[in-house]
């Protein structure tokens, strides 16, 4: 889990240089809450706070903020982070039991409670690390009136967003009409890359199976280059803009790797990714939302055991008797 924490640093990093001082707060508020909640818990169900020090807690915390758009009020964090580990997480028994990544649980609760709120993002670059703006996220985020009204003036959709809504604009019109979307998705573009540099480390160090993200993103790339027909107004968006806009490689090498929710079988990973992909390429391009990797993520792993029962199955029906 530390190792984890610290393969998220880059992407971290960049997404907090581009989005201001939000994306801290965001993570610092989700992973203390996730710490207490985490504590009560294990407190109410007379269990030993020791797990606490296994890095559960703070690593779905961490995730769960860097989904979040940085001025979220905190009051909201902590209502979806506490979902996250009290139905996520312990209702299935806690620590290796549960069925559902507690992230992505936390985040599905919280885009259909608050979609509005969820669906404002700061425009890139209008906050920084300054201390003046500093105080104004914290002001912002504690409550929702401040917070719209900081929206107000910085507000932008993300890449997903802007392309899925352009009406009947081609690709090179889209990118051309304003200055502002190229950036915009340069700027989401930068922080893929940056958790795919955390992802390979991950991949290096042999902590997650290669098979999952390797799909995913084949799964992603190829559906995007089928329905891509060179951008015209009917466009889906191409490889490069689908593989490197919203949270691909966050999904790729942080979400859909969770070891607990993901199917044990090594072919019944590739199944598992793909199927994230599938999914997640069919809400972006006809569904209500912009995005749609926490649904893709909660509906396949439902059906992470169902794998696993399949290719276990055909593998003793192949089996040469003794």
């Amino acid at each position: 889990m530390r190792i984890t924490l610290l393969a998220l640093l880059p992407g971290f990093a960049v997404f907090t240089w581009h989005f201001g001082i939000g994306v801290l707060l965001n993570v610092a508020a989700a992973s203390v809450t996730a710490v207490i909640c985490e504590a009560l818990v294990l407190k109410l169900r007379s269990r030993p706070l020791d797990s606490l020090a296994d890095g559960t807690a703070v690593l779905a915390g961490a995730l769960l903020g860097l989904c979040l758009p940085p001025l979220l009020p905190f009051w909201m964090i902590a209502i979806g982070t506490g979902f996250a580990v009290v139905f996520g997480k312990h209702l299935y028994g806690g620590s290796g039991n549960n069925v559902f990544n507690p992230a992505m649980v936390g985040f599905a609760m919280l885009i259909i409670s608050f979609p509005l709120a969820m669906s404002h993002w700061p425009a890139p670059g209008s906050t920084n690390l300054g201390l003046k703006d500093a105080a104004t996220s914290f002001t912002a985020k504690l409550s929702t009136s401040a917070t719209q009204e900081h929206y107000d003036g910085i507000t932008a959709a993300t890449p997903l967003d802007a392309y899925k809504f352009r009406i009947a604009a081609t690709n090179d019109e889209f990118f051309a009409a304003s200055g502002t979307q190229e950036i915009n998705w340069q700027t989401w573009a930068s922080i893929n890359l940056a958790f795919l540099i955390g992802g390979l480390f991950l991949l290096y160090r042999k902590l997650i199976p290669w098979q999952i993200p390797t799909s995913f993103l084949a799964t992603l790339g190829l559906l995007s280059l089928v329905f891509y027909d060179g951008g015209s107004s009917a466009s889906l968006g191409s490889p490069a803009f689908t593989l490197f806009a919203g949270a691909s490689m966050f999904t790729a090498f942080f979400i859909a790797t969770d070891p607990v929710t993901c199917p044990g079988h090594r072919i019944g990973l590739l199944v598992f990714g793909a199927g994230v992909g599938l999914i997640v390429f069919i809400i972006r391009s006809w569904g209500a939302y912009p995005e749609g990797v926490a649904f893709a993520i909660l509906l396949m792993n439902a059906t992470a055991p169902l794998i696993d029962h399949v290719f276990t199955q055909r593998d003793r029906s192949t089996m040469k008797p003794r």
